[in-house]
């Protein structure tokens, strides 16, 4: 009988229906977000237990990310592709633990998305005479790339 997927085919539809999952992060219970809107923007925390439809409840852990425990919309985060065993509602001192061993923060810095957050900040805090500095600096690497090719 004709099916969904077109003529029966007891293969093809396994094959359709066993085929990985298109999306890899989930709002579950120990994902790694990042903040993108409030006052702990630019910050990671991680998802202790779903509230309702629209908000998660994240913590940090304080010490380490500098976030509290609140309740969050979810579209003020940003979920990452790291994970921690936490449990549902689980304890600032264990889920500070679990950070420390799986080295979340470690990763984070190490990922381009981290590193790309860095770079930002960090030309957010250049002054004016640091980039007059930079633009020197490009126009002699481009100088010095010109004439290293012959041009």
């Amino acid at each position: 009988p004709p099916s969904i997927f077109g003529v029966f085919r007891p293969a093809t539809r396994l094959a359709l229906l066993s085929r990985s999952m298109p999306f890899k992060r989930f709002v579950e219970v120990g994902r790694v977000a990042l903040i993108c809107y409030g006052p702990d923007t630019g910050k990671l925390c991680t998802i202790i237990n779903v509230v309702d439809q629209s908000r998660v409840l994240v913590d940090g852990p304080e010490g380490i990310t500098g976030v509290r425990r609140q309740a969050v919309n979810i579209k003020r985060i940003m979920l990452t592709d790291y994970k921690v065993d936490a449990i549902l509602n689980c304890p600032e001192k264990k889920l500070k633990a679990l950070f420390e061993s799986e080295d979340i923060m470690g990763k984070w810095k190490a990922s381009n998305w981290g590193k790309k957050l860095e770079n930002r900040k960090l030309r957010l805090a250049t002054n004016d005479f640091e980039r007059f500095q930079v633009m020197l600096a490009r126009k002699e690497r481009s100088a010095a790339r010109k004439a290293a090719m012959g041009e």
